[in-house]
């Protein structure tokens, strides 16, 4: 549909949008028309990434005497072709309606391990190990010596890139990272060095958080952009954790031991050159002594003749300034990896000034100051007010929005106790007692017996996880469990658990049922989806709290204390919870930041609908519940909280009883419409819509 909002007109690739879609939209460009920074909160399953798209592009194409440049920061790969492809989409909608002027250039840019195409480069194990093999055949002085030596090796497509100079462009278009790889092909072309040299002239690019946050990277790569550009970073719940991160060093001893290594290596090579020198001034010398002794003005008589070597003292005097220099260097990193490891090796903890990155806003100031619009999105921003004072910057625009449904599809509840009566909790004097063990356990034995295909499980860390499958083995319960549905479990293994996750969806598309064991902060509940059939149920055992005797986390709770006033509990209860939401509705993070990303990956559309289970007595509090996002606590019902199982039994068999009965989808037969056509668009004014939602 096409439509208005003030002067701008918006290409929106469907045929119907929803109330929250629009007011996003109408918030947005406020945020533009300010030229200022906005925080925008929206549930996941809205269409929050089409909505951005058509939004910024349309705007872009109506103020065409002063173009914007989308600058679009993603966490994941996955994420980045979801974008790209949403991109497309749009564009060829935008095609469509516009013709050539609506052309455009958007690139994705990922690492080398993700668009390399020489295949000798790109079957290498991991990232390092692409990176690694790719400078050894493009590297200035690799390309120095294969000038002078036909025999060394090189890559043919950067030479080939490399040779095209300035005619090695992208045509207007929307290439995802496969698009790129395969213009790269047929070209002959490095995908990656080009994609490199393309961003600055795209229209639209598409990245990580690393590229603008991290400033070793973002020196490199996009140091050339321009101040009017809107940059988006969505999934942004983590940001303030990424900020800190991306100026944060952590050493391990591999890393130590890795860095002697290199250093012996390079002394090695210091050595061979000091012979090589040492080597050709000997022989300089001897032709000096000989020749003038041939001349007559030396007396072969004198006794130093006889042995004409050039002392040792000359010789080391003579060694080039640079290798000297070299051998200095090295010697102070030695020192340097010698401090560290006294430190690794010691028993004792002890802090020094600073002991790490506390300040999130350092990163992130940067981008602020530079940068026309920067826009900080997410399906769980709850507390949407915390995140300026962790950033430290001010948005002209800061909204949640809710989501309209037509009909109860997210049933949350807080359970607090067993069938026994019993209270349950991931408290440190309570997670281990047997009679919390038990109690999990049985939910889970009630809850595969009557929910359909899968649900995902998750506790608050990898020991605790594996802790509660071997008690349960041990008690026969995990025996009880498997009689219903098959059990996945994630592990700290990237390919296991990718393989597991497989294995899980395959069990669920088959009908067998599947449960899936994952952790608050793991791969799972960043980024994995367990939409429709795949997640129908989420269970949060516990809440997902930082190990607070942490020293790095008591150090930046004293900072937020005393620079910006945030209590060390609204902190941790914030962290917790909105990972817990995630999980179900499918874009979501676990702390309260991991308690709702995990649940929140349930939901991934209006059509889906599921169950999560909170279960943990500290639920039941106010304060912990009031830091869960909008959307959740609006279906969170008082007859839905201090649970014990066999009420939770009863409340979800009712609840998909009522799943199954047939609906209206658009709302139009209850008065709650939460589909608009081009003709309610047209009707509604810029508050319009904020009216339907409810």
């Amino acid at each position: 549909m096409k439509f208005q909002i003030e002067e701008v007109t918006v290409y929106f690739p469907y045929d119907n949008i929803y109330p929250e879609q629009y007011t996003y939209m109408v918030e947005l460009k406020r945020a533009l028309d300010a030229k200022g920074h906005c925080l925008l909160e929206m549930p996941t399953g809205t269409g929050k990434t089409i909505a951005l798209l058509s939004l910024i592009t349309s705007y872009a194409l109506a103020k065409t005497e002063s173009p914007i440049k989308l600058i679009y920061c993603t966490r994941t790969v996955h994420e980045m072709e979801k974008t790209l492809a949403e991109l497309k989409f749009l564009h060829n909608y935008q095609v469509k309606h516009l013709g050539a002027a609506a052309k455009m250039l958007a690139i994705g840019l990922s690492s080398r391990k993700n668009l390399c195409v020489n295949p000798t480069v790109s079957s290498a194990e991991n990232r390092d190990s692409v990176d690694a093999a790719c400078r050894k055949l493009t590297a200035s002085w690799v390309r120095s010596m294969a000038a002078e030596n036909p025999n060394q090796p090189t890559c043919e497509f950067y030479e080939n890139y490399d040779r095209a100079a300035g005619g090695a462009v992208l045509p207007a278009g929307v290439y995802t990272l496969e698009d790129l790889r395969a213009f790269g092909k047929e070209k002959g072309w490095c995908p990656y060095f080009l994609a490199r040299h393309m961003v600055q002239f795209a229209n639209v690019v598409v990245y990580s958080y690393q590229y603008l946050l991290d400033p070793k990277v973002a020196g490199i790569i996009s140091k050339e952009m321009q101040k009017e550009s809107v940059v988006v970073f969505d999934e942004a719940h983590n940001i303030d954790n990424v900020c800190i991160e991306a100026l944060s060093v952590s050493v391990r001893r591999q890393t130590l031991e890795g860095a002697i290594r290199n250093i012996s290596r390079i002394e090695n090579e210091i050595d061979r050159f000091k012979d090589i020198d040492a080597g050709r001034l000997r022989a300089e010398y001897n032709r000096l002594v000989e020749g003038l002794a041939l001349r007559g003005d030396l007396s072969a008589s004198d006794a130093w003749l006889a042995n004409p070597a050039l002392p040792d003292d000359i010789l080391r005097q003579a060694v080039p300034g640079n290798i000297r220099r070299a051998e200095h260097f090295l010697h102070v990193l030695r020192r340097l990896v010698q401090y560290l490891k006294v430190k690794l090796d010691t028993d004792k903890v002890e802090k020094e000034s600073p002991l790490c990155c506390h300040d999130a806003s350092l990163a992130i100031k940067p981008v602020f100051d530079r940068f026309q619009s920067v826009v900080i999105t997410s399906g769980t921003l709850s507390p949407i007010d915390l995140y300026p004072r962790l950033l430290n910057f001010h948005p002209v625009v800061s909204r949640s929005f809710k989501m309209s449904l037509t009909r109860d599809c997210i049933c949350p509840m807080v359970l607090t106790r067993g069938s026994d009566q019993l209270p349950v909790s991931t408290k440190f004097d309570m997670r281990s007692d047997p009679g919390v063990v038990r109690n999990y356990g049985k939910l889970l034995v009630e809850m595969v017996s009557i929910v359909p295909d899968g649900i995902v499980c998750f506790f608050v860390s990898y020991s605790y996880m594996d802790g509660i499958i071997n008690s349960w083995n041990e008690s026969g319960i995990l025996k009880d469990i498997m009689q219903h549905k098959l059990v996945f479990i994630e592990t700290q293994d990237v390919v296991e658990t990718t393989l597991a996750l497989d294995n899980y969806r395959r069990a669920c598309d088959c009908g067998r049922g599947a449960v899936f064991f994952s952790v608050a902060r793991g791969k799972v509940a960043e980024g994995i989806d367990f939409d429709r059939h795949y997640g129908r149920l989420v269970i949060m055992f516990g809440v997902p709290f930082q190990y607070t005797e942490s020293k790095i986390l008591r150090a930046r709770l004293e900072y937020l204390r005393d620079t910006f006033q945030i209590k060390e509990g609204d902190f941790l209860t914030f962290d917790a919870l909105i990972d817990v939401m995630n999980i179900k509705l499918t874009d979501r993070n676990l702390n309260q930041r991991q308690a709702a990303q995990c649940v929140g990956r349930v939901i991934r559309s209006k059509a889906d609908y599921g169950m999560m289970i909170f279960a943990d007595k500290r639920y039941s509090r106010h304060d912990k519940r009031s830091k869960l996002p909008g959307w959740i606590l609006s279906h969170l019902r008082d007859a839905n909280l201090n649970l014990s199982t066999d009420m939770a039994l009863h409340i979800a068999r009712e609840f998909l009883r009522k799943m199954a009965q047939p609906y209206e989808k658009t709302g139009s037969t209850t008065g709650r419409k939460t589909l608009l056509s081009q003709e309610d668009v047209e009707k509604l004014g810029n508050n319009g819509a904020q009216e339907m939602l409810y």
